[in-house]
C-alpha cells in the first residue's frame, strides 16, 4: 500500500509540474531559432547582446481562453493534491478519494480544452502577418498535450483508489 501511495503522489507531482511548466515556459510556438512566443509574451533573440527581448502578447478572446484554462489547470491540479494529503489523514478506512479524483480530473479537461483551443485558433491567438507554415509548435504546447493523457490517469487512479488501515 505504501509503494501504490508513493507512485501515486510522485505521479500527481510530475503531472502537476509538467502542467506548470507549460503554463509559464516561452516556447508554445516557434517561428524560427530566434523568435517564439507563449501565451504571455513574443520573445525575439538579440544577437548583439545575447538577450531575449519579450514584449506581451496581443490580447485577443482565444488568448485569453487558453490563458485562463491553463492556470485553471494549475489550481485545480494543485487543489487535488493538498485535498489528496487531507482526506489521507482524515477519510474513513476503506474510503474513496473522490473529491481528489475529480479536481484531477477537471484540471485534465481543461488542460485539453487550452490545447484544442490554441490547436485550432493559433492563426487569431498569434495575430501576425507572418506566415503560420513558416513557423511550429514549441515544446511546451506539446508538454501541454502530454499532461492531458497523465492527468486524467491520475484522476482515474485517485477514482479506484481505496484507503486501507
Amino acid at each position: 500500500m505504501g509503494c501504490l501511495l508513493i507512485s501515486v503522489t510522485v505521479l500527481h507531482l510530475i503531472g502537476l509540474a509538467m502542467v506548470l511548466i507549460a503554463t509559464l515556459e516561452k516556447s508554445w510556438w516557434i517561428w524560427d531559432d530566434s523568435e517564439i512566443s507563449d501565451l504571455w509574451y513574443n520573445c525575439f533573440h538579440d544577437n548583439s547582446t545575447d538577450t531575449w527581448m519579450c514584449a506581451t502578447t496581443s490580447e485577443s478572446d482565444w488568448l485569453q481562453s487558453v490563458q485562463a484554462l491553463m492556470i485553471l489547470s494549475v489550481v485545480f491540479s494543485s487543489v487535488s493534491f493538498l485535498a489528496f494529503l487531507c482526506q489521507l489523514f482524515t477519510i474513513a478506512k476503506g474510503g474513496l478519494f473522490y473529491f481528489t479524483g475529480l479536481c484531477q480530473a477537471f484540471a485534465g479537461l481543461t488542460d485539453f480544452a487550452a490545447c484544442l483551443i490554441f490547436t485550432f485558433h493559433r492563426k487569431e491567438i498569434l495575430s501576425d502577418s507572418r506566415d503560420l507554415n513558416k513557423g511550429r509548435f514549441g515544446y511546451c504546447f506539446i508538454l501541454a498535450w502530454l499532461c492531458v493523457p497523465l492527468l486524467l490517469v491520475s484522476a482515474v487512479l485517485y477514482l479506484h483508489l481505496r484507503k486501507k488501515q
